[in-house]
């Protein structure tokens, strides 16, 4: 999913939410989508970002988990 950044999230994850104030306006000014992925719908999910949500990955793999600034989710959306 070429210009679709997937951001995995947890259940009542208000740490989530803030993500998604700092992720929401850079991706439309990118004109890239959001893919949410709820970790609480699989085991495997669960062990790798169980302690770590919230976490961005772009399209190529690339992953930053919380904290992350716009400046950096930028840097990970910049076309090449």
């Amino acid at each position: 999913m070429k210009n679709t950044l997937t951001l995995y999230t947890g259940p009542h994850c208000h740490l989530c939410d803030q993500a998604k104030q700092i992720i929401y306006p850079l991706l439309h000014e990118a004109g890239w989508k959001l893919h949410e992925v709820n970790i609480s719908e699989s085991e495997a999910l669960k062990d790798k970002y169980g302690l770590r949500v919230p976490v961005i990955m772009t399209p190529d793999g690339q992953e930053k988990g919380w904290p992350f600034t716009a400046g950096q989710v930028k840097r990970l959306i910049k076309p090449d």
